[in-house]
């Protein structure tokens, strides 16, 4: 509560009161008018959940003074000073808050979010000259998650600055959890959950038993020649709370195959959307990549896959477009790709969609999605057909 530094992470072992302590933190100056306070989660369900945030800030603030806005999700104090509760579920949903500004901007769970996500409030960071108060960026979070490796880059094992700072957080730390109750439900969970929520612990092993982080070097710009492709590994599904709050995604993975045999991604289309937002995404994305590149897609077995296949040939009529059927294990179709990659033959453009790809890739086959990890060896396959295998 008293660090004068401007950014600062409260993280580690769970049940250590990190979100107690946000949500004090967001509290702190709701005394002085003006002052302007806003917390973040990945997804409005997220601050929603009983216990979470949101509700956390009804049980302590109903029956006060402060008064409470369903539409804006905001508290509004006696002073005018201001609470609000906001989400950064896609990478464009930071553009909401492009003419906000704010002396406090937390957020609950940092590695769930991306880097560029985060980095962007930055901007939203300010006061006015004579204002008392400080600037002060907050962030709680458990080891793991998609973003687990550039928080712990950016705030514990990274040289930190003056105006940053990484507390701890430990079970030992809340004198009201009942810790050994809590520590035998965390006993139920695998080693590698286990070892971050119980021990706070940001080494514990969060690749999968497959790809490497370090095989993937990031470089500024693509090859100016070469052969290449967009795969599509198609998800027609919307997020919906009620029915699929989890749902997989589609990506579009544009792909390069240089004349000296390396392969480079130069860009990934990644999102949830209903089938006619798909189509239209398709469409968009092969006009911006150009006639040159080779528009493929995963197409689903039966009657119903042919339907769809054919009518996304229509659509991409005047670009080269083809449905391959997906055969065998998802996993060892990926392998000539990642064979490649531990090779040292495989790179990354730079782009805002490369840490949540790396996150994706390195924890297949152990992590929750692996959309990502299909696109990229639908492409790479599509430059080089397996051997026997020849693609039309």
């Amino acid at each position: 509560m008293l660090t004068p530094e401007r950014e600062a992470l409260f993280g580690g072992a769970a049940g250590g009161g990190k979100s107690n302590a946000l949500l004090m933190a967001a509290l702190q100056y709701a005394d002085v008018p003006g002052y302007a306070a806003i917390l973040f989660r990945r997804t409005y369900a997220d601050l929603s959940l009983p216990g979470a945030l949101m509700d956390r800030a009804h049980e302590w603030l109903d029956g006060t003074d402060a008064h409470w806005s369903e539409q804006t999700k905001t508290w509004t104090f006696p002073s005018g000073a201001t609470l609000s509760f906001g989400y950064l579920e896609g990478e464009n949903d930071r553009l909401r808050y492009q003419s906000a500004e704010f002396q406090f901007c937390g957020f609950d769970e940092l590695t769930q979010f991306s880097e560029s996500q985060y980095r962007y409030l930055f901007s939203r960071l300010r006061r006015l000259k004579s204002a008392s108060v400080p600037l002060r960026m907050r962030a709680a979070s458990n080891p793991g998650g998609p973003g687990h490796e550039w928080v712990k880059q950016r705030f514990v094992t990274a040289k930190r600055g003056p105006d940053r700072v990484f507390i701890p957080a430990r079970l030992a730390d809340n004198p009201y959890l009942d810790r050994d109750e809590y520590a035998k439900s965390l006993a139920e969970v695998d080693i590698l959950t286990r070892a971050q929520l119980l021990d706070g612990n940001w080494d514990a092993k969060t690749d999968g038993a497959i790809a490497k982080r370090e095989w993937f070097p990031i470089v500024s710009v693509a090859p100016a020649n070469g052969k290449r492709v967009r795969f599509w590994d198609l998800a027609a599904t919307e997020k919906s709370a009620k029915k699929n709050n989890d749902p997989d995604y589609t990506v579009g993975t544009r792909m390069v195959k240089t004349d000296d045999n390396t392969y480079c991604i130069e860009h990934v289309v990644r999102g949830r959307y209903g089938p006619g937002a798909v189509k239209a995404l398709m469409l968009q994305t092969a006009q911006g990549d150009g006639p040159s590149c080779r528009v493929l897609f995963e197409q689903e077995g039966g009657s119903s896959g042919k339907i769809v296949a054919d009518d996304i040939v229509k659509l991409l009529a005047g670009f080269e477009v083809k449905g391959i059927p997906s055969t065998g294990d998802k996993v060892q179709r990926a392998m000539p790709f990642i064979a490649q990659a531990e090779a040292g033959n495989v790179r990354l453009v730079a782009g805002p969609w490369c840490n949540d790809w790396l996150d994706e890739i390195v924890s297949v086959p152990q992590g929750g999605h692996d959309d990502q990890w299909d696109s990229a060896a639908g492409a790479f396959n599509a430059l080089v057909p397996p051997r026997g295998v020849l693609l039309a």
